[in-house]
C-alpha cells in the first residue's frame, strides 16, 4: 500500500543510520517527471577505519566510481535522500527492504525479514568491489568457489566473466531505467527475464544473484537439453531461489512462456541461435536485450561463396582474416537489423578478449522509433556490397511463426 514519501525515506534512514545492523543500501533511477540526480546510483555500506567506523559512500556516474568516508554519516545521507531516485534498496542483518517511488510520488516499501542473519562486512581493505562476492552461496554452488568461499585458480577466467557480465548488465538496466523504456518493477509484479540458450546457467545464476538484490525479479532460463533443465533446477532448489529461477526445455524458437518477458538476455548462443533469440526479442517487444554472439558460421559460409566486392580481396584472401571479418560483418548487421525494427542499439566489448575471444556484446534497447532513412540505406548498402543474406532479416521476413 502507497504511503507518503517522507515517512517512508524516514523509516530507511532509520535503518541506514544503524551501523551495528546495516549491511548496504542502493539507491537508483530517477523519479519520473523529477531532474536527473546527481549520481547515476550510489551505494552506502559502514567500514572500520583506523579513526573508527565510518560511512563510505560510492557514488557511480556515467564513467566512474567515486569513494568517500564520513565520520558523521547524517549530513550526507541527508542529502542523498534529498536526491530524485526512484529505487532505494536496504540491507540489514536481518531483513531486506525496497522502495519505489509511484508516479504520484507515493511509496511503495516491501520489507522481508531474512531467513536466517547476515554479518556485514566493515574492511576497508578491498582489493576490487565485486558485484557478486566470491563468496556467494551461486559461486560456490556452481562450482566458480570452493567450500571456503575463493574462487578456484582454474575458474578466474570464469568468475571475471561473470562480474563483467554484471557490470553489463548493470549499466543497461540502470540507463533503460533512468530513460522510462525499462519499467520500474514491484513486488507483485517483478521484472521479468528470460535467457534463451542459457546452457550450464553460469551467467543465468549471476544474474539472477544480482538483481535479486536489486529489485523484485522472475528469471526464466530456456535451453534445448533436459539435462540441463534438471541440473539447473537442482541447483536453484539447492539455493533456494527456485520460486523466482526456473528453467526449462525447449528450443529457443519453441520455447512458452507465462509472461512477455521485459529483459531478454542470449549469451553466447552458437551461431544463428543467436539469431533465434533476437527474433524471439523483437517479436516479444522486449524492452531490454543484451546477446552475447558465438561462433558466427554462417556469414563466414556465406563470404566462402559470393564474390569479394572489388578492392577487398586482402580481407577475404586468408581463412584467419576473412573469419574476423565475418565475426564483425555478423554483428554489425545483427545491430543494423534491430535499429531498423525499433531498437537503440551500441555494440560493446563483453570482457577482455584475453580472457575470451567472444567478446562482443549487442546492448539494445527498444524505443519504437521508426527507423531513419540513412540507417536503412546503411544496411542496404552492407548487404548488397557483400552479396549477404543475413539469417534474422529472413526470419523476420519470413515471420517464421515463433
Amino acid at each position: 500500500m502507497a504511503e507518503p514519501l517522507l515517512r517512508a525515506l524516514s523509516r530507511l534512514r532509520s535503518e541506514i543510520l544503524d551501523d551495528e545492523h546495516l549491511v548496504r543500501a542502493l539507491a537508483s533511477g530517477r523519479r519520473r517527471g523529477q531532474p536527473e540526480p546527481r549520481w547515476r546510483r550510489i551505494e552506502l555500506r559502514y567500514v572500520d577505519l583506523k579513526a573508527g567506523r565510518h560511512l563510505q559512500l560510492t557514488a557511480y556516474d556515467d564513467t566512474q566510481a567515486h569513494v568517500s568516508n564520513h565520520a558523521d554519516p547524517r549530513e550526507v545521507l541527508d542529502d542523498l535522500l534529498e536526491e530524485p531516485f526512484a529505487n532505494w534498496h536496504v540491507e540489514t542483518s536481518t531483513a531486506t527492504h525496497q522502495l519505489r517511488v509511484t508516479k504520484k510520488g507515493q511509496a511503495l516499501l516491501h520489507t522481508a525479514e531474512r531467513k536466517a542473519p547476515v554479518a556485514a562486512r566493515r574492511s576497508h581493505d578491498q582489493a576490487k568491489e565485486r558485484l557478486l562476492p566470491e563468496d556467494h552461496p551461486a559461486l560456490v554452488a556452481l562450482g566458480i568457489s570452493d567450500a571456503q568461499g575463493r574462487v578456484k585458480p582454474s575458474r578466474q577466467g570464469k568468475y571475471r566473466q561473470v562480474e563483467e557480465f554484471l557490470r553489463a548488465l548493470s549499466v543497461a538496466i540502470d540507463d533503460a531505467q533512468r530513460t522510462g523504456k525499462l519499467r520500474t518493477p514491484t513486488a507483485e509484479d517483478p521484472l521479468r527475464v528470460v535467457d534463451l540458450g542459457c546452457g550450464n546457467a553460469y551467467l543465468t545464476f549471476a544474474a539472477h544473484a544480482w538483481l535479486h538484490e536489486q529489485l523484485p525479479v522472475r528469471l526464466v532460463g530456456v535451453d534445448v537439453k533436459e539435462q540441463s533443465r534438471r541440473h539447473n533446477t537442482e541447483v536453484a532448489e539447492r539455493l533456494g531461489v527456485a520460486d523466482e529461477l526456473s528453467f526449462v526445455a525447449a528450443g529457443i524458437r519453441e520455447a512458452v512462456l507465462e509472461e512477455r518477458p521485459d529483459v531478454v538476455l542470449a549469451l553466447h548462443a552458437c551461431d544463428t541461435a543467436t539469431d533465434d533469440a533476437l527474433l524471439r526479442a523483437v517479436d516479444w517487444e522486449a524492452d531490454l536485450v543484451l546477446a552475447a554472439p558465438c561462433c558466427h558460421h554462417d556469414i563466414s559460409a556465406q563470404l566462402r561463396r559470393v564474390p569479394t566486392p572489388v578492392g577487398y580481396t586482402s580481407l577475404t584472401r586468408d581463412g584467419i582474416l576473412r573469419e574476423r571479418l565475418a565475426d564483425t560483418l555478423t554483428d554489425a548487421l545483427r545491430a543494423a537489423i534491430l535499429r531498423l525494427v525499433g531498437y537503440r542499439v551500441d555494440v560493446v566489448e563483453f570482457v577482455d578478449s584475453a580472457h575470451t575471444p567472444r567478446n562482443t556484446l549487442l546492448r539494445a534497447v527498444r524505443t519504437g522509433s521508426s527507423p531513419r532513412e540513412l540507417d536503412r540505406a546503411e544496411y542496404d548498402e552492407l548487404v548488397s556490397t557483400w552479396h549477404l543474406h543475413p539469417q534474422l532479416a529472413e526470419l523476420l521476413e519470413r515471420g517464421d511463426p515463433q
